[in-house]
């Protein structure tokens, strides 16, 4: 009886052992992302990429549904445990194009005074076969707009992304759409570059994961549109870059 009874003890020994070694491992394979002080703002602002259905009713006391269930409420899920006290704010539109931004942008962006600018728009501007240069000119004159309001604004801007889902039939009209998208890609490294925003290219990151053995379709259910893991995907691209500006 004593035999069992110390066996017994030794296995919940061991095991309290492994538990313990294997959360310092998994907190080191995962290290805290404190890129910004409690308190700070975090605005992200474009299309239904970033909307995913969020909850839009005034005065609402439902705070598990004003993020959506994009990127935006992955990051706030990650940088929250990271760092309390955090403020993350979705105002993302579905259908939204870089226009309607500007018909939003005093409202949605400017009144809302962030310390941490995110945008990611474009791909509803390919659709309606919208020039770049409108595009960037339109663009360049929010960025200013944030900018003058608030000269510390730290802004990170994220490319514009479709992948090739569907039949022969829409071979031709994605290739349209493709060549458009990659001319707004440049726009957005354009002005990155010139506002000192961090870039995030995130074509670039999905075309990579949609080649063999993944595929499109799952990433991107429509070609435009993430599932979850895509918008994980996102996320976590925008952890590392971002977090790489961040001070040592």
């Amino acid at each position: 009886m004593a035999s069992i009874s110390f066996h017994r003890i030794f296995s919940v020994a061991v095991f309290f052992s492994i538990l313990t070694i294997t959360r310092g491992n998994n907190s080191s394979r995962v290290p805290p992302l404190r890129c910004f002080d409690t308190g700070t703002r975090l605005l992200f602002i474009g299309d239904s990429i970033t909307d995913m259905s969020r909850d839009r009713r005034p005065n609402t006391t439902d705070k598990n549904h004003l993020l959506g269930h994009s990127y935006v409420f992955l990051l706030a899920a990650r940088l929250g445990v990271d760092t309390p006290g955090l403020e993350f704010i979705n105002r993302g539109i579905s259908g939204n194009t870089v226009q309607d931004l500007s018909a939003r942008w005093q409202a949605d962006a400017i009144a809302v005074a962030p310390d941490v600018l995110t945008v990611l728009i474009g791909v509803n501007d390919s659709i309606k076969e919208r020039p770049v240069e409108n595009y960037e000119t339109t663009y360049r004159n929010l960025l200013h707009d944030s900018r003058k309001a608030n000269p510390d604004l730290k802004i990170i801007l994220m490319d514009p992304f479709i992948l090739p889902v569907g039949g022969k039939s829409a071979e031709n009209k994605f290739q349209e759409r493709r060549e458009r998208v990659d001319g707004y890609r440049e726009a957005v490294a354009r002005l990155a570059k010139e506002f000192g925003a961090i870039h995030i290219p995130t074509q670039d990151l999905f075309n990579r994961v949609a080649a063999s053995p993944s595929s499109p379709e799952y990433w991107l259910w429509d070609g435009i549109h993430p599932l979850p893991q895509g918008h994980e995907l996102i996320a976590r691209e925008w952890m590392k870059l971002v977090g790489k500006d961040r001070p040592e």
